[in-house]
């Protein structure tokens, strides 16, 4: 059985975002703009997107 998997893109800058929100995108694995990384499908990576979801996109 394959586990589901989502792809996470980072669309904006972390400058200027509150510690808690820099923390969630690291927690994520994200560095730069437009790095993309596969994370497992579980609620909390979603609500990990959900916190930051004006940073990063689910494609």
């Amino acid at each position: 059985m394959t586990e589901k998997k989502i792809k996470v893109k980072m669309i904006h800058s972390i400058a200027g975002t509150s510690k808690r929100q820099r923390q969630t995108v690291k927690g994520l694995g994200l560095k730069k703009i437009n790095q993309v990384r596969e994370l497992l499908d579980s609620p909390a990576i979603r609500g990990m997107v959900k916190k930051v979801s004006h940073l990063v996109t689910i494609l």
